[in-house]
């Protein structure tokens, strides 16, 4: 599925719609260049999930938990080339009991859990973005006038 978003509301609407069809366990990459909204993306995610806390970008942490209905954690990877047992050892716990958005997951996808669904952003121009999802969730954006699909 591609959308077109054309702010960072539209991006966290359409992050929230995803949001609303997740289980606990499950396991969200989300993936694109510098700036095309990725941590928008997941502010979007966490506050259709219960999250009332500043949602931030951990890329100097590299992790968050934040509570929620159930819990999220937020995970970056950009530091990483790759990433190794030790590493994974620290990063397990924000697995457990959890939803989980990894972004710039190519480092850490030999070692992922399954992932339900996998978002990437790109830059269609200054202020447009491009939202393709894949995975086994649907969304109904029929309500949704704001939101494009892509040709």
């Amino acid at each position: 599925m591609e959308l077109t978003s054309s702010s960072p509301g539209e991006t966290e609407e359409i992050a929230a719609r995803l949001a609303r069809r997740l289980v606990l366990g499950d396991v969200v990459t989300v993936a694109g260049e510098l700036g095309t909204g990725k941590t928008t993306f997941v502010r979007g995610a966490c506050r259709a999930l219960g999250v009332t806390a500043p949602v931030t970008s951990p890329t100097y942490t590299i992790g968050h938990r934040y509570e929620g209905d159930p819990d999220v954690s937020h995970l970056d990877l950009y530091r990483f080339a790759g990433v190794s047992p030790a590493e994974w050892a620290d990063l397990e716990p924000y697995f457990d009991e959890a939803i989980v958005f990894v972004e710039w997951p190519e480092a850490g996808l030999a070692g992922l859990p399954p992932v339900r669904a996998a978002v990437r952003l790109k830059h269609v121009d200054e202020r447009t973005r491009q939202v393709a999802i894949e995975g086994d969730v649907t969304l109904d954006d029929a309500a949704d006038p704001g939101i494009r699909h892509c040709d």
